[in-house]
């Protein structure tokens, strides 16, 4: 019971409605199933309590479990069933009641790497079609983004921006959503602006880029996620960040290469297997295009690719 205040769904105020009539399915990150019950049972038990015709209910349980690939067990207990399988049963038996709204909590984080895939892959195209308002709670930024629809980060308990999952990637409001919403995080150092220079720390590293230029000279925080450093190659580069390997991990398609500079601890994702040991020498070099600029308390002023975008909408307008 919430401790102060009502909840309303639409103009509805739901806070003292019995479960049972306020039209929401909900979805946990245990797995919450009848263990008594068979699949089909489970999948069932919401529709027979609104009293649904059997015919009803026999024709949307056999449409929901082929919906999410459990056509096949529903003539079998929760504890025959793989992990996976359990929590798709439990997502039919929300999504077989046609609620108004669905709730989510991490449905996904109890299952291992494999399932986790799967399942991601599933869910947009189960949601896609429904008239339900789906909300989805999640850490993990590329649930979020493979998602899709409207996202919403949250600090402690507090709304940072809100906007199209891709918009909020794109154009992070602040430092923090930066940090929160990439994986890995985004590289973020203090730095200038200065005689036509961008310094990292006191460090000039290249000259300042067309979508900064606008700007004046002063202090800022530049931004700029992993995957836009590269190992350095001399002629396909004219930024330099020198520094020592401070750790590698390799994930068959990509290399994380962990490194310090200035003080701030920074990751570059290099394709393929890069063999490097703590304390080799590297250089890193980088697209000045690619620099996030935010202001000294964190605030976002200029994206890169929001600046594309403004390029292009200038052009299309002339």
């Amino acid at each position: 019971r919430p401790t102060s205040g009502r909840v309303f769904v639409d103009d509805t105020d739901v806070t003292h409605l019995p479960i049972q009539k306020r039209d929401i399915g909900m979805v946990y990150q245990q797995f919450v199933n009848y263990p008594s019950l068979t699949v089909y049972e489970n999948i069932a038990s919401p529709l027979r309590l609104q009293k649904v015709e059997k015919s009803e209910i026999d024709r949307r349980v056999r449409a929901e479990a082929e919906r999410l690939r459990i056509g096949g067990l529903i003539d079998r207990l929760p504890s025959e069933l793989s992990g996976g399988q359990q929590q798709r049963v439990a997502m039919a038996r929300a999504l077989v009641r046609e609620a108004d709204l669905i709730l989510l909590d991490e449905p996904l984080v109890n299952l291992d790497y494999k399932l986790r895939e799967a399942l991601r892959e599933d869910l947009p195209k189960v949601f896609t079609g429904r008239h339900s308002i789906v909300v989805y709670a999640t850490t993990d930024p590329w649930e979020a983004l493979s998602m899709g629809g409207n996202t919403i980060v949250l600090e402690e308990g507090r709304m940072i921006q809100a906007g199209p999952a891709e918009k909020v990637y794109s154009a992070p409001a602040t430092t923090h959503v930066s940090q929160v919403f990439s994986d890995p995080p985004m590289n973020e150092i203090s730095g200038q602006m200065r005689d036509g220079q961008v310094l990292f720390g006191d460090q000039a590293v290249c000259e300042i880029p067309e979508h900064l230029a606008s700007l004046g000279d002063g202090d800022y925080i530049f931004g700029l996620r992993p995957e836009h450093i590269d190992i350095f190659q001399q002629g396909e580069h004219v930024s330099r960040m020198d520094s020592k390997v401070d750790v590698t991990e390799i994930s068959g398609s990509e290399t994380f290469i962990h490194f310090v500079y200035h003080d701030h601890p920074w990751v570059a994702v290099e394709e393929g297997v890069v063999r490097m040991n703590p304390g080799d020498d590297v250089s890193f070099g980088f697209n000045p295009g690619r620099l996030f600029l935010f202001d000294s308390e964190g605030a976002l002023i200029v994206s890169p690719e929001g600046s594309m975008e403004s390029a292009v909408a200038e052009k299309e307008a002339s």
